[in-house]
């Protein structure tokens, strides 16, 4: 695996132990509720204590949340990192100076442990201990491990100790250009989904700060938990950008969206807004521009930034559990130092963006979506079931599939062949941008649907139904079949299927099959697929009367083997459109009555080839007795 994959992958597995820490904070900011008077007074201090248990035992969360992100929730993994915290634990805490474990060692045993089960779990030992070999061996190796890991901190620990109240020092005297610099460099790596690297080191590790138990807390965010005043440097400067800036950019594509997409844009981008404001989920609108104006994206990097030194200077401190969203702005308010002036920095923040982005919109003329046809990010989350298959389709189908997780907005693949990505198709289907990281590390952005896509692709490759896979036929745009301009076809008396609005003269093989039948005019081919299913792709509308090769040229002949993309038939565009009824070209199943079930991609623009246009599912056919 490739230096970047080993990154966003761990990357990802930082996410899984922190899903926890909003209930923490909730737990502290509804103890704060005067419960005594609703006849509960005893609740103020469960809550508290619910709270400081969740905190308390972060090093074990961040253990076994890491072990089980690195490998996919193998349980072995997590079972060594359990065992190796607490074997740490008991060693480190019975030294002469007894050392509290921290994230910090946590995270160190997390990672060791998913390591050790990549390492191990296909060791093959004697068969008389063969027992404790592959899986099973990886709990006892940590525990060997953990023992010297222990051992070894009890003597290190107060120099790695000293070397992060140094390093926090460090940091400060950077003052608010090292916190510029952070804000910066945070919202560059969130395109390659690596920001929980740089996050995780300033969240959770630099700065140090004494509690009022005695305790060592290390880290911008465990800090401002418990109670210090300093804390919430790294944090309090991501509000007016998650709460404001970025729904003023949906705000500002939504004004500069076509009127006719007007209504569409409205919805998902309001959706999208709402999202960043309330949880502070940002990719929905980020990769909206990402990747059709880069240079934009980086002034929102240097303005994300600046607006985290304003914040630094003004000394405002404030943190949060999860993400600078609204909810926990709110639950976190209480702890926080001059929080209050969040609201009117985000809100000319919000001007700022909204003002700045509608005129670069327009002076580059930026197709952000709905200002052109084929705009991304539906608002599609009942209808990802239907889709799935589609977008397996598009990713080059089970077998290209090393490795599949998801974090929270995108789908995260390792793939055997990049090349067999269909980038058209996948932003066709919803996604919002395709990362390409190298190695076969692909990321592709989906927004908060991305786990529920994950589970029912997995859902898709378990069941193994028969299924025929459809690519476009020809570059244009795909239509109901509903809306072609022919009874016949409409009413679906020649078959079912989908059809297309050509905008070049050129047809090409939707699958792999056999040529049963070329019209003599020439515009109209059949194709039988290997499972027997019969393909009819027409040209236009009454387009039988157009005579001779100045209208249609076919470049295969009956009985010709043809796979996806094979160009079948050129025809002059322009005439065929003058002299026919439409150009609308149906590509339907003559013999529909073999196919279970039918999904279709969004009607939007495709390219020539374009996977995922169209897939069905095949009825079980009884032959000879056996169900085929």
């Amino acid at each position: 695996m490739s230096l970047i994959g080993n990154l966003q992958q761990l990357g990802r597995a930082f996410m899984l132990p922190m899903i926890v820490l909003p209930a923490a904070a909730i737990f502290q900011s509804l103890s704060k509720l005067p419960w005594h008077f609703i006849g509960l007074p005893g609740m103020e201090g469960y809550l508290v204590t619910a709270s400081s248990a969740i905190f308390g035992y972060l090093p074990y969360i961040f253990a076994l949340g890491i072990a089980l992100g690195l490998t996919g929730n193998a349980l072995s993994a997590g079972m060594g990192a359990l065992i190796g915290m607490l074997i740490y634990s008991g060693i480190a805490g019975s030294a002469a100076v007894p050392i509290e474990p921290t994230v910090l060692v946590g995270t160190l045993i997390g990672i060791l442990a998913g390591v050790s089960h990549e390492r191990f779990k296909n060791l093959r030992l004697p068969e008389y201990i063969q027992f404790f070999g592959g899986p099973r061996f990886v709990p006892l190796f940590m525990s060997f491990v953990s023992l010297i890991f222990a051992i070894g901190m009890t003597k290190l620990a107060p120099h790695i100790q000293h070397f992060m109240m140094e390093l926090g020092e460090i940091v400060a005297s950077g003052g608010g250009f090292g916190v510029f610099l952070y804000g910066f460099v945070h919202r560059i790596l969130v395109v390659f989904g690596l920001h929980h690297l740089v996050s995780h080191v300033f969240w959770f590790q630099i700065g140090a700060y004494e509690a009022e138990n005695g305790q060592m807390v290390f880290g911008d965010l465990p800090r401002f938990f418990a109670g210090d005043p300093t804390a919430g440097v790294f944090m309090a400067g991501m509000y007016p950008t998650m709460m404001f800036a970025l729904p003023a950019i949906a705000l500002a594509i939504i004004h500069e969206a076509r009127e006719d997409l007007k209504p569409k844009i409205r919805k998902t981008f309001l959706y999208a807004a709402l999202a960043s404001f309330l949880t502070g989920v940002t990719e929905p609108v980020e990769f909206a521009f990402l990747f059709v104006a880069p240079y934009l994206y980086v002034v929102h990097a240097i303005l994300s930034g600046i607006i985290m030194w304003v914040t630094y200077e003004l000394g405002i401190r404030h943190g949060f559990s999860f993400s600078g969203g609204a909810i926990d702005f709110v639950i976190n308010e209480h702890l926080a130092t001059r929080g209050w002036l969040i609201i009117p920095i985000g809100i000319v923040v919000g001007l700022v963006y909204y003002f700045l982005f509608r005129w670069a919109i327009r002076r580059f003329r930026i197709p952000t979506p709905g200002r052109e046809e084929g705009s991304q990010l539906d608002e599609w989350a009942g209808d990802i079931p239907y889709r799935a298959p589609l977008i397996l389709q598009a990713i080059g189908g089970k077998q290209n599939i090393v490795r599949m997780e998801s974090c929270i907005t995108r789908l995260r693949l390792k793939v055997s062949d990049e090349k067999l990505l269909d980038v058209n198709a996948l932003r066709n289907l919803g996604a919002a941008g395709v990362i390409k990281l190298g190695g076969g590390q692909v990321q592709v952005v989906f927004g908060t649907y991305s786990e529920l896509i994950r589970e029912e692709m997995l859902k898709t490759i378990q069941r193994d139904q028969a299924q025929v896979l459809f690519h476009s036929p020809m570059q244009g745009k795909m239509i109901a079949l509903e809306d072609v301009p022919d009874p016949i076809f409409a009413g679906k008396l020649v078959g079912q299927g989908v059809a297309f609005i050509p905008d070049r003269g050129e047809l090409v093989s939707p699958v792999k099959g056999k040529v049963i039948h070329i019209y003599p005019t020439m515009h109209a081919i059949g194709i039988l697929t290997p499972e027997g299913l019969e393909v009819l792709l027409h040209i236009g509308i009454e387009t039988s009367k157009l005579l001779g090769k100045d209208y249609f040229n076919a470049l295969v002949k009956e009985g010709d083997e043809v796979t996806p993309g094979m160009l079948l038939i050129r025809f002059d565009l322009q005439r065929v459109k003058r002299e026919s009824k439409s150009l609308a070209t149906p590509m339907v199943i003559t013999n529909s009555d073999l196919v279970h079930s039918w999904r279709y991609a969004p009607f939007k623009a495709v390219k020539k080839g374009q996977s995922s246009v169209m897939s069905v599912v095949l009825k079980e056919r009884n032959r000879g007795g056996e169900t085929q």
